[in-house]
């Protein structure tokens, strides 16, 4: 089945679909996210992305603060830094709208569940899984189900791990899937980006590959484009000099605009085929989805969807054993925010 988003078929006999990620870069100014719109359209990309979530959608309060000192946020409070870099839900359909009347595709990343449904509202031609979610299977589920195009980011995930949330995304009614290779460090090197496993993904999950792209400038999305890459996606930023939690690893207009002009101009920046995470993306595993307990639970307590949640970080059960969970009795008490762990379990 042919892949296309409202109408632009996307596939190796067609130009590189290009995404301008505004993510967090609108720093709270609804003004600044339409002029990052205005800048996407001018440099020629094809779609605007948000991002759709809350604090408390993503993980809760006080249970983890950013310890590698190597990261853009160090010493962040999980929670805080969520609550910093979101886009508020009422200004989805403004900027939604905006983009429409500008000519450009506008779709989002839902980070949970009551994302996917405040979004199914305002009508998305497509959804991004974003590579913390790629394991998120309630969320990957919800998604498939609307039966739109879904794009699905790779990092931090294993072959066993993409194949496994392909097959669930397929049992659950997605038909048009390309998944994305990506490095999840922020910003990533040339040298950890690995590209040439893009045509290895192609051959070994039978669907077509593109790249999401955290390296500076665009030698590494160019050259990804030579190895098939029907998909790139780049932060997007005004100025990284205005600052914002990702500006740091965000593209300018005129490098989005070099990007899609030279699209056809190849800078090799080839690696090896790997599936394996490099060791500075390792420390991002704990950024993963599992469960938590979300509210006090008593002794002989039976888990229920009120007092469990599927959250950031990686500390307790993958969350593709939250629906067994569910039913079952706490064999002791067990204080909200918990990881839960199988010992926890009747």
């Amino acid at each position: 089945m042919k892949f296309e988003i409202a109408g632009v078929p996307i596939g190796l006999s067609h130009r590189p679909f290009i995404i301008a990620e505004m993510s967090g870069n609108h720093n709270h100014s609804l003004e600044r996210a339409f002029a990052i719109v205005d800048a996407a359209v001018e440099t020629g990309a094809q779609a605007i992305k948000l991002q759709t979530y809350t604090a408390d959608t993503i993980t809760m309060k006080g249970v983890h603060t950013i310890s590698e000192k190597s990261s853009l946020w160090y010493g962040k409070e999980l929670h805080q830094l969520y609550k910093d870099a979101y886009t508020p839900w009422e200004w989805h359909k403004p900027i939604m709208d905006y983009a429409k009347k500008k000519g450009i595709i506008c779709f989002s990343s839902p980070f949970d569940e009551t994302a996917v449904d405040f979004l199914e509202e305002l009508n998305v031609p497509a959804y991004k899984i974003a590579s913390f979610e790629n394991t998120h299977h309630p969320l990957l589920k919800k998604v498939a189900r609307t039966g739109k195009p879904v794009i699905m980011s790779t990092g931090v995930a294993s072959i066993d791990d993409i194949q496994e949330s392909i097959e669930v995304l397929r049992s659950a009614g997605c038909k048009q899937l390309v998944i994305l290779k990506c490095t999840s460090t922020y910003p990533a090197s040339p040298e950890n980006t690995n590209i040439l496993t893009i045509p290895d993904m192609r051959k070994r999950f039978g669907i077509e590959v593109g790249l999401s792209d955290h390296t500076m400038g665009i030698g590494v999305s160019i050259g990804a484009v030579a190895l098939g890459a029907v998909v790139i996606e780049k932060h997007f930023t005004l100025s990284r000099a205005d600052g914002g939690v990702d500006s740091a690893f965000s593209m300018e207009p005129h490098e989005m605009k070099s990007l899609v002009e030279e699209s056809e101009r190849v800078w090799l920046a080839l690696g090896k085929v790997s599936y394996e995470l490099t060791e500075a993306e390792k420390p991002s595993l704990q950024y993963k989805r599992s469960i938590y307990v979300s509210g006090d639970i008593k002794a002989g307590e039976v888990f229920t969807g009120n007092n469990l949640k599927v959250i950031r970080p990686a500390n307790g059960l993958h969350p593709r054993y939250f629906e067994q969970i569910i039913g079952k009795k706490a064999k002791k008490d067990i204080a909200s925010g918990t990881p839960l762990q199988a010992d926890m379990v009747e």
